[in-house]
């Protein structure tokens, strides 16, 4: 475990390919965060990229006419916040496992999301238990994400390379402070975090606690589809409902006491259950109420 994705990345591109070549497609050299690209943190340490396939196809083929002598790994990272879709082709991790094996080169996985065990609500998404299943020697993951821990990078696989890469002198540079790492064991050990929670949530009880609200207010209910976000699932639909405000409420709840953060859409103010645990409903009453008297007295005073 290291402070984040990026980092585990640079650890296991230094460690294993510094000086040499990490094989990867061209449809995966992604942007993270902040501006920061995957290729720019590869190359800082110190290897030499060898681009292949195409933006919306790799195949193989393309893998295996780059591997040589100076192979450091091969890299195959998952697009995690964005998606190409149409006339697409990518290479399955135990398909390109037979070929590193074959050719003695590490294979690293980066999947970004943190996700562990297939999921039924992310049928696309890839898990790392799958990811070591299918042959790959390394996976990273995020601690944060979809498994909703503390923000860190997550590095499993083989035995010796995950124990040369804790014994690189880079490691102790990136390592994890003790609260993160006390943050993880709690994610992994206790019950399901509030992420896991609100991608499962039932959407009737969802519909119901809507409901009484609205009936409160006196305010329509709409259907509304929420998103996993932060590098997750991009592009699946959560099946939910809303309360629909008025737009001028927006400003009011978020600079309210408690702060509610709604979504802004088509002129209104969407206020989406989901992630708020059923036990603060009564604060959210509170706060909406609070935001249309201050709407109305901003009025009143223009």
């Amino acid at each position: 475990m290291v402070n984040n994705g990026a980092a585990a990345l640079v650890l296991a591109t230094t460690a294993l390919a510094a000086g040499r070549e990490v094989v990867v497609s061209r449809g995966e050299l992604v942007e993270i965060g902040a501006g920061f690209r995957l290729t720019d943190l590869m190359e800082s340490t110190g290897a030499t990229l060898r681009e292949v396939g195409t933006t919306n196809r790799t195949h193989l083929h393309d893998y295996a006419g780059a591997l040589g002598p100076d192979t450091g790994c091969v890299l195959k990272v998952h697009p995690s916040n964005f998606r190409v879709d149409g006339f697409t082709s990518a290479v399955p991790l135990d398909e390109l496992s037979r070929l590193t094996v074959a050719n003695g080169v590490p294979l690293v996985a980066d999947l970004g999301s943190g996700l562990l065990v297939p999921d039924p609500f992310l049928p696309d998404e890839p898990d790392v238990s799958s990811a070591l299943v299918s042959g790959a020697d390394v996976v990273i993951a995020s601690g944060d994400k979809l498994l909703g821990g503390p923000q860190a990078g997550i590095l499993l696989g083989r035995r010796e390379i995950i124990t040369r890469l804790a014994r690189h002198p880079l490691a102790r540079a990136v390592r994890a402070d003790k609260l993160a790492l006390a943050a993880l064991e709690a994610t992994v050990a206790g019950g399901p975090p509030p992420v896991v929670q609100a991608l499962h949530a039932d959407v009737g009880q969802l519909r119901r606690r809507t409901d009484k609200l609205a009936q409160a207010l006196d305010v329509p209910v709409v259907p509304h589809d929420g998103r996993v976000g932060g590098g997750g699932a991009p592009g699946v639909p959560l099946p939910g409902w809303a309360l629909r405000l008025p737009e001028g409420l927006a400003r009011h709840l978020r600079a309210g006491d408690p702060a509610v953060l709604p979504r802004v859409h088509d002129g209104s103010c969407l206020i989406d259950l989901r992630c708020v645990p059923e036990k603060d409903d009564v604060r959210i009453l509170g706060a909406i109420r609070q935001a249309v008297a201050a709407l109305d007295a901003a009025g009143s005073a223009g």
